[in-house]
C-alpha cells in the first residue's frame, strides 16, 4: 500500500512528508529555502510544484527529483489540469511601455519534450489577461478535452491542445462565476446575478449545446453564489448569498439553497426552516429537529454522490443530511458547529466548529446508524482535511489567521493524536491527492489504531492536565474569607483614617494627626499601654485624663496641646462669669462681652477696622482667663471658605452677635462701634434682592438679686442649656446661610433651584424667631 503524503511552506521554506506510519521527509527531496510564495500538488497526485521569485520547480511527488522548471518570475498562484498535463501560473497584473496591460495568465506544459530536446527555455502554450485573483485559474473537463474562463458577459470555451483559439462561448449577458462538472458528462454551469430588478439565475449547459440551457433556477436574494457539483456530475447544489440582510437579523446577509439536476429533471429550492413527516423515518428526529432560523454555515457532497449534508442555525447550530432528492435523513445533535466533511470513501463524516468557535470535531460512523465515535479537541485549527487512507485527519493552525502557535497535527478517526510539529509562521498544508482505491477499509477500521509518533507523544506528555471546572462566580463577600483591611473600619483593626486634602508628606497619619498604630498581619494585636476608653479609636485620640499623653500614652502633638489650652481657658472664663453673675453684676462681669466687642472675635487692636485681608479662625472665640494677658500681635487663623475670607464681618455679624446666648454688641443706649456707623452697603447687589440684613437685638437678659446656691449655672453650648437659645441658634444659623445665598447671587454666581428656594425661605425664618421673642 503506497504512504499518504503531505506538504507545507513556511516563511522559511517548503517540506514534503510522508504520512503514517512512520511521518519522516520525502527521501531524495532538498527542502528549498527562501521566499517562496506558494505551492500546489496536481489534482492526479503526480506532481508538486512551487515558485521561487524568478523560476517555478516542478519535482515527482514520489521521488522528489525535479523534473522541470519554468522560467516565470513572481508567480503568486499555482494550478494544474485534473490529469497534470498543464500547469496555470498567474502573476500581478502588470503594464507594458505602452500602457498596454500584460498578459498575466500563462498555460505551460509540465513536460515538454521538445524544449528538452532542443535545450531551451520553455514558453507558454497560452497567455491570458487575467486581472481579478478570484478564479483566476482555467477550468478543465475530467478529460482535459476542453477548458473554459469567464471574461465581460461570456463563457469562453477552448480545446486544450489549442488554446490560443476560442472554440465556443456561452453568451449571457452579466456573467459572473460558472462551474464545470467533474462527472464524465461535458456540462457547465453559470450564474447571473440580480440585476436591474431582474433575479438571479443559474443556467446549466451541455457541452457543444449552448443556446438552451437544459436546467435553469431563477430567485432573488442572490448576490453571490457557491457552485457544488457532486462527484459524478449528476446534480447541483446552489449556496446564494446576500450582501445585506434585509430583515435585520443578521450582519452578514441571508442565505439560500437549492438542488438542480444536469438533466433538467429536478430543480428545487431546500426549506430549513421545517421538515415534512413523510421525509423522516422516525418521528423523534421530526420534533427535535423542526425548525431553525439562521444562516448556512457549510454544505458538503458525500463521494457516493447520493447525499449531501448541511450544517445551518444560529448557534447551536443544527446538521442535516438529505438524499439526492433534498429529503432529510438524519439529523445530528445540535452544537456549535461550522463545518462538515465527508471521508473519502464515504463512511465516515466529520461535524466541526472552527474559527470563532472552540475547534472541536464530532466524528459519526455512518454505516453504523450515525453512531458517535469520539469527539477530538483541535482548538484554533484553520485547516481540516482528511487524508487519502479515510482513517487520519489533519488539523493546522496557519498564519495570518493566527500568527502563534502554528504548526501541524494529525489525528486517527478513533480520536488519538498521532503526529504533532510545531513551526514558525505555517502558511500552507495539504494532503498529496491520492484515489480513495488505493486504500480499501475493512469491515472495521478502527478497530486497531497505531502507534503515534514520539512528537505526539511528546506533546501529550507536555500537555497540562485540565484543572477542576471553575464553578459558579461567587462574590468575595461569599466567599468564605477574610474581609481585606481596607474595608475594616479603624477600631477594628483596619486601615487609618486621613482626612481628604492632606498633604503628602503627612499620608501616614491618621485623622487626629497622629501615626497610625503598626499591625503586623497574622500576628496578635499588641497590648495597650492604657486602657482605653469606651468608643475611642485604637492608636489615636487626644488627652482624656489632662496628663497631656494621648489615650495610648504617647505624647500629644502640638495642635493637640493648643487646643487643649484654649477649652481650658474657654471653661475658666465662663467659670469667672458666672462668678460675677453671682456676685451681682459687677464691673467684671461685663468683661467678655467688652473683649469681644472691641476685639472682634479674637482680633488683636492692629487690625484694620473694617477687619479685611485676614483669615478668621475655625475655632471659637477666644477668650484669655482671668490674669492671662491676650497675645500680641497678628494671629494667623485658617479660613473658613473664600467667600467668607472676601466678605470679611459682614456675613458673621449676627453670629457674633448672639453666639454664646449673650449679644457682642454694645449694650442698650450705647454709642454704636465706630467700625459699625463707617460700614456702607454694597452698590453692586441686585435691587431685587436685599442684601442686608438689620441686626437683631436680642431679648433683655433677667438678672437675678440673688440666685439659690443649689442652682447651677450653666453655659447656653452645653447641653444643658436652654431650648429656645438653641433654637434661636439654630434659626441665625439659617439666616447666615441665606445671606451667603445672597451675597453670591449678588456677586453673579448662578445659584440652583433649591438655594433660590432657601433665599425665598428668608421671610418665614424671621417670623419664627419673632415669634420665640427675638426682634431684628
Amino acid at each position: 500500500m503506497a504512504l499518504t503524503q503531505f506538504a507545507f511552506r513556511t516563511l522559511k521554506g517548503i517540506g514534503v512528508v510522508n504520512g503514517a506510519p512512520n511521518y519522516e521527509p520525502l527521501s531524495g527531496f532538498e527542502r528549498p529555502q527562501g521566499n517562496l510564495r506558494c505551492c500546489s500538488y496536481s489534482p492526479c497526485g503526480r506532481y508538486f510544484a512551487w515558485a521561487y521569485p524568478e523560476k517555478v520547480n516542478i519535482i515527482d511527488s514520489d521521488t522528489g527529483v525535479i523534473i522541470s522548471s519554468l522560467p516565470a518570475e513572481n508567480v503568486f498562484e499555482l494550478g494544474f489540469s485534473p490529469k497534470g498535463t498543464y500547469i496555470i501560473t498567474w502573476q500581478r497584473p502588470a503594464k507594458d511601455e505602452n500602457g498596454d496591460a500584460v498578459k498575466n495568465l500563462k498555460v505551460w506544459l509540465v513536460i515538454d519534450e521538445k524544449a528538452l530536446a532542443e535545450g531551451v527555455d520553455k514558453e507558454p502554450v497560452a497567455r491570458f489577461v487575467q486581472k481579478s485573483q478570484t478564479g483566476w485559474n482555467l477550468q478543465y473537463t475530467h478529460d482535459e478535452a476542453f477548458c473554459a474562463r469567464v471574461v465581460t458577459n461570456e463563457v469562453q470555451i477552448y480545446e486544450s491542445h489549442d488554446l490560443k483559439t476560442v472554440w465556443n462561448k456561452i453568451r449571457v449577458e452579466g456573467v459572473t462565476d460558472f462551474a464545470v462538472s467533474p462527472g464524465q458528462s461535458h456540462t457547465i454551469a453559470v450564474f447571473v446575478p440580480e440585476r436591474k430588478g431582474q433575479p438571479a439565475a443559474v443556467r446549466v449547459y451541455n457541452v457543444p449545446n449552448f443556446t438552451t440551457p437544459v436546467s435553469q433556477k431563477n430567485f432573488f436574494k442572490g448576490d453571490k453564489v457557491q457552485l457544488k457539483w457532486n462527484e459524478n456530475g449528476s446534480s447541483l447544489i446552489v449556496l446564494a448569498q446576500t450582501e445585506v440582510d434585509k430583515t435585520g437579523k443578521s450582519y452578514y446577509g441571508e442565505t439560500t439553497l437549492y438542488l438542480l439536476s444536469a438533466n433538467g429533471g429536478f430543480d428545487s429550492r431546500i426549506d430549513l426552516g421545517g421538515f415534512l413527516p413523510e421525509f423522516l423515518p422516525d418521528v423523534q428526529v421530526l420534533s427535535s429537529a423542526s425548525d431553525k432560523e439562521g444562516p448556512i454555515h457549510d454544505v458538503a457532497w458525500s463521494p457516493q454522490s447520493n447525499s449531501f449534508a448541511v450544517v445551518y442555525g444560529y448557534m447551536p447550530a443544527k446538521t442535516v443530511i438529505f438524499n439526492s432528492r433534498a429529503q432529510p435523513v438524519h439529523t445530528f445533535p445540535l452544537g456549535p458547529r461550522n463545518t462538515v466533511l465527508f471521508s473519502p470513501h464515504g463512511r465516515f463524516v466529520l461535524v466541526a466548529g472552527f474559527g470563532n468557535l472552540a475547534g472541536q470535531m464530532d466524528i459519526y460512523d455512518l454505516e453504523k446508524d450515525f453512531a458517535k465515535i469520539c469527539t477530538i479537541e483541535a482548538s484554533n485549527a484553520s485547516v481540516c482535511e482528511w487524508s487519502p487512507d479515510g482513517i487520519h485527519i489533519l488539523t493546522a493552525t496557519t498564519s495570518p489567521r493566527l500568527r502563534v502557535d502554528n504548526g501541524i497535527r494529525i489525528w486517527h478517526a478513533g480520536g488519538s493524536l498521532m503526529y504533532n510539529e510545531d513551526m514558525n509562521e505555517l502558511y500552507h498544508v495539504c494532503w498529496r491527492p491520492q484515489p480513495a482505491e488505493a486504500y480499501p477499509l475493512g469491515a472495521n477500521p478502527l478497530a486497531d489504531i497505531p502507534t503515534a509518533h514520539s512528537s505526539a507523544m511528546e506533546y501529550m506528555a507536555a500537555r497540562k492536565t485540565p484543572s477542576k471546572p471553575a464553578g459558579a462566580y461567587r462574590p468575595p463577600g461569599a466567599r468564605g474569607q477574610v474581609t481585606p483591611l481596607a474595608f475594616k473600619r479603624e477600631d477594628e483593626g483596619g486601615a487609618a483614617f486621613v482626612r481628604e486634602g492632606i498633604s503628602s508628606f503627612s499620608s501616614n497619619i491618621n485623622g487626629f494627626g497622629k501615626p497610625r498604630q503598626r499591625v503586623v498581619p497574622g500576628a496578635e494585636p499588641a497590648e495597650e499601654k492604657t486602657p482605653l476608653p469606651p468608643g475611642a479609636a485604637p492608636g489615636g485620640g487626644v488627652s482624656l485624663t489632662g496628663t497631656g499623653e494621648g489615650a495610648d500614652g504617647e505624647p500629644l502633638s502640638k495642635a493637640a496641646k493648643k487646643n487643649a489650652k484654649k477649652r481650658e481657658a474657654k471653661k475658666a472664663a465662663a467659670a469667672a462669669a458666672a462668678r460675677e453673675q453671682q456676685q451681682g453684676g459687677g464691673p467684671a462681669s461685663n468683661l467678655a462681652p467688652e473683649q469681644r466687642q472691641q476685639g472682634g472675635r479674637g482680633k488683636s487692636p492692629s487690625r484694620s477696622p473694617d477687619g479685611r485681608g485676614h483669615q478668621r479662625s475655625r475655632s471659637r472665640n477666644y477668650v484669655p482667663a482671668p490674669g492671662l494677658e491676650p497675645p500680641s500681635g497678628p494671629k494667623k487663623e485658617r479660613s473658613r471658605s473664600n467667600s467668607r475670607r472676601q466678605r470679611g464681618d459682614t456675613n458673621s455679624s449676627t453670629y457674633d452677635r448672639f453666639a454664646n446666648g449673650t449679644p457682642k454688641g454694645p449694650a442698650p443706649g450705647a454709642a454704636p462701634n465706630a467700625n459699625q456707623q463707617n460700614k456702607t452697603p454694597r452698590t453692586n447687589a441686585p435691587t431685587s434682592i436685599n442684601t442686608t440684613i438689620p441686626m437683631p437685638t436680642p431679648p433683655p437678659v433677667p438678672q437675678a438679686s440673688q440666685i439659690p446656691p443649689e442652682l447651677e449655672v450653666t453655659s447656653p453650648m452645653t447641653p444643658g442649656g436652654n431650648p429656645q437659645d438653641k433654637k434661636i441658634r439654630g434659626l441665625l444659623k439659617k439666616i447666615r446661610a441665606i445671606e451667603d445665598l445672597k451675597m453670591r447671587f449678588a456677586g453673579g454666581e448662578k445659584l440652583e433651584d433649591t438655594q433660590m428656594r432657601k433665599i425665598q425661605s428668608e421671610e418665614g425664618v424671621r417670623k419664627e424667631l419673632a415669634a420665640l421673642g427675638f426682634s431684628a
